[in-house]
């Protein structure tokens, strides 16, 4: 009788353990994985929750897409998505966030910081829209009031007195959006200067605290690809949508008020538009006809 040496056994082992999981987790897995898949109520939502109009498909109910022309400027007559940070936006492929936190404030190396990005949307926002996008933290230029403030400090780290301050979001040319702190010109931020060399000081302001742009415009989801937007951004732009399409507030925000998602479970979360829908319900409602 014939007896394997010991190492050999082992690698004969291996390979058919390699040979039994590839056939149960690499074929019949993935097989009734899609089987179940392709059970009525479960089909469209696997085969990726395509949405259809005119006969054609448009999109996703599960990844947003922007809302634009060519020169990448919003479309009046349609609602906007929120921003993206996956890709170029909206890119399955990139899906992520900008991994930006809260105490991102100040522009370096041509990059804005977080709190740049939300003022210059918000700006974007108020223009587009009409209202004041204004927020606490922001320069009326749209860049975060951020200020560099040099000179000697006491044992807790802050300036006793100030010798130099530079606005450190707004490089020159620009006027700072503050003429002086505590006695001391503002100046704007010039190449090469460390604008961590001195102590960092956000202003807030006299913006309300209560912003009339939601945070869910300025701000991308986790994800970048959140197909949903807030029920107080819908209502914010349904004015702009109407006098585009020429119809009147009421008919587009009856279609708002349709589109509308409560919380998931009943408790989770808050209620949601699909902006996708919501756009295709516009189109069939009340065509564009710029």
């Amino acid at each position: 009788m014939n007896v394997l040496p010991g190492w050999l056994r082992r690698h004969v082992a291996a390979l058919r353990a390699l040979l039994v999981f590839t056939a149960v987790l690499g074929v019949l897995y993935p097989l009734a994985v899609t089987a179940v898949a392709q059970v009525p109520g479960l089909k469209d939502r696997a085969d990726g929750s395509y949405v259809s109009s005119g006969g054609r498909q448009v999109g996703s109910d599960l990844v947003g897409q922007s809302f634009t022309g060519e020169d990448g400027n919003p479309l009046r007559q349609y609602f906007q998505s929120r921003p993206s940070a996956a890709g170029d936006g909206y890119d399955p492929t990139a899906t992520s966030a900008s991994n930006l936190g809260p105490e991102d404030i100040v522009d370096e190396g041509g990059e804005q910081s977080l709190l740049s990005m939300v003022c210059t949307r918000s700006k974007q926002v108020g223009q587009l829209e009409g209202v004041d996008g204004s927020r606490p933290y922001c320069a009326e230029s749209g860049a975060g009031a951020v200020l560099s403030v040099l000179g000697p400090r006491d044992a807790s780290g802050a300036v006793v007195r100030p010798t130099r301050v530079i606005s450190v979001n707004e490089p020159c040319p620009a006027v700072p959006f503050l003429a002086e702190y505590r006695g001391v010109q503002v100046e704007c931020a010039a190449p090469g200067q460390d604008p961590r060399a001195g102590k960092i000081v956000p202003v807030r302001g006299s913006a309300p605290a209560d912003p009339a742009v939601p945070a869910d415009a300025v701000t991308a989801s986790g994800s970048g690809l959140d197909p949903h937007i807030s029920v107080a951004y819908a209502d914010l732009q349904a004015g702009r949508v109407a006098e585009a399409r020429g119809v009147p507030a009421g008919t587009v925000r009856k279609l708002v008020e349709d589109a509308t998602t409560g919380r998931a479970l009943g408790f989770m979360g808050q209620p949601v538009v699909n902006v996708l829908q919501l756009n295709i319900a516009l189109d069939k409602a009340a065509p564009y006809r710029g």
